[in-house]
């Protein structure tokens, strides 16, 4: 298949749209209209623009309000259809796409629709280009694909062809049976688009809300199975309308919408069992076996108080790296890095975030393996200079500039701690009974979530959860879970488009994305509380009301409820599952530490958020009020 983007997808100008879609690697780009309109120069020079750049103009569109026009309407849109060759020509351009009539003055009929195009079929032609008719899904007569396409049938001309567009198909759940039966060869155009699941009319939903194939959840995967079954192998192309694409990089929207096609078509692929020249092969998707390590990019002088924070919390300082300023804090399968090294990545990362998280180490099955998918997904690779002898393990660049490495058992990784490291032994060590990494959360800007969660999605095998809307006394966070099948990795995806939530007031600190809480695991939540407080940790006050509260709406007992008031601990039920958490006081940055026991629960304790945040909220004001 030939892929293409339209520049409606993306923010800027006309010039600056076709720079980023040449820079994503494109090769085919659909003009929206209204980006031409707004070119301060000639279609001719657009036109010399985009071949310069090694593009070619594979559609204009959209030819609005066409078919079934009464006279002197119907004169006049053929008129104006003219007017349009006359652009396309000047474009380089062979293909119109025309739209089903939304006018209250058009008329219905099938066979009206028909001869109408059947004349513009005609005279485009004469021209030398060709005509596409797409069924919007708010079409005042036509909006139902197979309408149109039987419109494109009765019509009955060679330069008259069907547009498919994902989103006008499946938004109203139409039965995709038809699509098989279609002619590959009167396809002329197919436009990809995903959307969030929404209860509103077509058109906010498609003009807002459109997202890349894998960002949404539209059945993306039966629609292209079908068209698949036709044998189409002919012009696919994105066509998206988001709010929070037009208010991103037009470079990070392209690239995504490149990483999107070469995801959709690879599954597709697979799942036929075939293989396409225009397609690069994939190796499948990353096994995600849990957080190797996480680091941490640290002053000498933060340093200090960051450790007693991890000493409080269990952890004992495990090895030594052989030739730089940082050290191992382990606790169970958990391992902290603290990286106070003053040249490398981690000391640019320092200067730029503070105190921060500047690197996750996933465990995967085939480090090599995901390092060539990363590749081919366009992410983009790190490697920065190791000492002899030292392990250079893969990475990309992550969230907010951080990194992601992957270490496995195949190719010998996971033997970074014996090889880099020095161990320190300590004798009297006591940890608090936390086991592993249960879950990581991420704050970014909002027009930052869908291109992260496109980003975990295309690497690694994991599910989305649907996204949810978290109450934050300064606004509404949008929140996101992507986890592996068996939950050994857990990333929540956070974004709110207020400025006063906590998730903001996160990033304005770090000066961009990043990591703002770990959840770490325990297998007896009331014993790790304990010695968190022998050992001073101090950590989050929750309400009293919320306890109150707790024992009306659930059947634990009073005794049950008030061990967890005296230990500060929100709780969860989903059936018999049962979910414990405690979170820490907001550290420097406004990160912070979460303390979770799972008794067969799945979630995140998604109703305890709002007091959560809250409470976190609540001492942020009293520390500016003491300030004063």
């Amino acid at each position: 298949m030939r892929t293409a983007i339209a520049t409606v997808c993306l923010s800027g100008t006309l010039t600056e749209k076709i720079e980023a879609i040449a820079a994503a690697q494109f090769k085919g780009v659909e003009i929206f209209e209204n980006d031409l309109l707004s070119f301060n120069s000639t279609p001719a020079e657009a036109r010399r623009m985009i071949e310069s750049l090694g593009l070619k103009t594979v559609t204009f569109q959209p030819f609005r309000d066409f078919e079934g026009m009464p006279e002197p309407q119907r004169s006049k849109v053929f008129a104006r259809a003219e007017r349009k060759f006359d652009v396309m020509e000047e474009l380089g351009c062979d293909l119109l796409m025309v739209c089903s009539n939304v006018s209250p003055d058009s008329l219905g009929g099938i066979e009206r629709a028909a001869a109408d195009f059947h004349e513009l079929g005609e005279r485009a032609a004469k021209r030398g280009v060709r005509v596409a008719f797409e069924a919007l899904s708010w079409g005042r007569h036509i909006h139902d694909y197979r309408d149109a396409w039987e419109v494109v049938r009765r019509a009955n001309h060679p330069a008259v062809g069907l547009v498919l567009d994902s989103f006008h198909v499946l938004a109203r759940a139409t039965d995709l049976s038809a699509i098989r039966s279609i002619p590959s060869d009167r396809i002329f155009l197919v436009q990809m688009a995903d959307a969030p699941k929404l209860d509103m009319d077509y058109l906010s939903w498609s003009r807002h809300y459109r997202c890349f194939p894998g960002q949404g959840d539209l059945p993306i995967d039966d629609f292209m199975d079908a068209l698949h079954a036709t044998g189409f192998d002919g012009l696919l192309s994105l066509e998206i309308f988001n709010d929070r694409f037009r208010a991103g990089s037009a470079r990070s929207v392209a690239v995504d919408g490149q990483r999107s096609l070469i995801v959709m078509l690879d599954e597709l692929h697979r799942r036929a069992g075939s293989v396409h020249s225009n397609v690069p092969a994939l190796p499948p998707k990353a096994m995600c076996s849990g957080i190797d390590f996480v680091e941490f990019a640290v002053d000498e002088r933060s340093a200090i108080g960051f450790e007693q924070t991890l000493e409080g919390l269990g952890f004992r300082k495990a090895g030594q790296h052989r030739s730089k300023a940082v050290t191992r804090w382990r606790q169970g399968d958990i391992n902290i890095v603290l990286n106070t090294d003053k040249e490398g990545f981690a000391h640019s990362f320092n200067i730029t975030h503070g105190t921060a998280v500047c690197a996750l180490a996933l465990r995967v099955e085939d480090a090599s393996k995901t390092m060539d998918r990363a590749v081919t997904v366009l992410d983009q690779p790190f490697q920065q200079p190791v000492g002899p002898g030292e392990m250079n393990i893969p990475a990309v660049r992550g969230l907010g500039g951080s990194l992601l490495y992957f270490v496995d058992r195949k190719t010998g990784w996971d033997r970074h701690w014996n090889v880099d490291f020095e161990p320190i032994e300590t004798d009297d060590f006591r940890g608090a009974g936390l086991s592993s990494v249960d879950h990581v959360s991420q704050s970014m800007q909002y027009e930052e979530m869908l291109t992260w969660l496109l980003f975990y999605i295309s690497l690694l095998d994991v599910r989305k959860s649907p996204v949810q809307s978290v109450i934050d006394p300064g606004g509404v966070v949008q929140s996101q879970a992507i986890e592996t099948p068996d939950g050994s990795f857990r990333l929540i995806l956070n974004a709110s488009q207020s400025q006063r939530t906590l998730s903001s007031r996160f990033l304005n600190e770090l000066f961009g994305s990043g990591v703002q809480h770990i959840a770490l695991t325990t297998n007896d939540i009331f014993a790790t509380v304990e010695r968190l407080k022998v050992n001073g940790v101090d950590l989050l006050p929750i309400p009293e009301n919320y306890y109150d509260d707790l024992e009306v709406r659930t059947d634990l007992s009073a005794v049950d409820v008030e061990r967890l008031r005296k230990a500060n601990i929100l709780y969860d039920r989903e059936g018999e599952a049962e979910y414990f958490q405690v979170y820490t006081k907001t550290l420097g940055g406004g990160f912070f530490f979460e303390i979770v026991q799972r008794r067969n629960y799945k979630g995140y304790g998604a109703m305890n958020a709002p007091i959560r945040l809250a409470s976190q909220a609540r001492l942020v004001s009293d520390t500016m009020s003491s300030g004063l």
